[in-house]
């Protein structure tokens, strides 16, 4: 059992290049406290990502650190020149000496994708077409593709990645998405209620289970997904105090998180983690003091059955210190109990 740290970068009303700072300081303490990974989400035209070009903020989290794996989660393909997106993950893995993984997938937000001009109805084919042209491109030194979308005639790739082959992720929301990242070979990371986490880890093993002799599969992982659980995690002394600050950082979240949504008066898909109270409710916030918290992640591990728990540590108006004291106490008191269960 394994942790990841995972990050939308949300606006915090202070000047980014300080929340660029502090994130980086949080991502150096997390590979000192063993995580295994920084996951950072890809979000436009809103307060909830102020990472909208993923790769420029992992090319100074590989120069921050030296054995924490790193990568988006994820690269919306879309919204994407599949051939410049290659040029620069094959730049991220020299860079960050081997250690990136790629989360791929179309992006959640329709409304992001119109700012790139991208027809909803485009989204699935060019997603298809653009994750086609990265596994073609990635095990070779020539691009050749003849697409709907994207075409590319014998140009020459002398920038190539530093490991054999990068895992890749997907989070996938439907069953057919989850078959199509298990014939693909790729770790997957699951949000939503502790209910749907526990389906989706089931339904996905089955999956990776049927689809063992695919073709696709030679370019995944060799043995074992990784089954990641995205939760946010808020730890303190007490438990009083833990609520007292993850319960307005998680409105002001929220709120980023919806702002889009509101704004094109249409319904969120999100609504139902709309309050802290049913987020916490449904285990997708965990808060309190370390043994609430090892307890309540524990009891839910054990339940889904993932074997990589997803933490976001910073969101919202936590603030710097909080989030740095809730690391060293995750740290401390949870973390070990997690190891134990490798």
């Amino acid at each position: 059992m394994q942790c990841g740290l995972f990050d939308h970068l949300d606006y915090r009303y202070e000047p980014p290049v300080r929340t660029y700072n502090d994130r980086l300081a949080l991502i150096r303490a997390a590979e000192q406290a063993g995580f295994r990974a920084y996951h950072l989400a890809e979000h436009h035209g809103t307060p909830l990502g102020m990472a909208p070009s993923p790769s420029v903020f992992l090319a100074a989290v590989a120069r921050e650190t030296r054995t924490l794996r790193l990568g988006p989660m994820v690269y919306c393909l879309p919204m994407y020149q599949p051939l410049r997106l290659l040029e620069e993950i094959c730049m991220l893995d020299q860079l960050s000496d081997g250690r990136l993984e790629i989360g791929v997938g179309r992006g959640a937000s329709p409304f992001e994708q119109a700012f790139y001009g991208v027809q909803r109805e485009d989204a699935v084919e060019r997603y298809v077409e653009a994750l086609q042209i990265l596994r073609q491109g990635l095990a070779s030194d020539q691009l050749d593709y003849a697409g709907r979308h994207f075409n590319y005639q014998a140009v020459p790739l002398p920038l190539r990645p530093r490991q054999a082959r990068i895992p890749f992720w997907s989070a996938p929301a439907t069953t057919e998405a989850q078959s199509h990242a298990a014939r693909a070979g790729m770790n997957i990371m699951v949000l939503g209620s502790t209910q749907r986490v526990r389906e989706i880890c089931a339904g996905y093993r089955d999956q990776w289970q049927q689809t063992r002799t695919e073709r696709l599969r030679e370019q995944g992982v060799d043995d074992e997904p990784l089954i990641g659980a995205y939760r946010m995690v808020v730890v303190a002394r007490t438990s009083r105090q833990a609520e007292a600050l993850a319960r307005p950082a998680f409105a002001m979240w929220f709120e980023h998180l919806g702002l889009l949504w509101k704004k094109n008066q249409a319904t969120t898909p999100f609504l139902s983690i709309g309050d802290f109270d049913t987020a916490s409710a449904q285990g997708m916030i965990v808060s309190g003091s370390p043994a609430r918290v090892r307890d309540l992640l524990l009891a839910q591990q054990e339940q889904c059955g993932f074997n990589y728990a997803v933490l976001e540590l910073a969101f919202g108006d936590l603030g710097h210190a909080a989030e740095m004291r809730s690391l060293d106490l995750f740290a401390e008191q949870v973390l070990p109990a997690f190891a134990a269960l490798a």
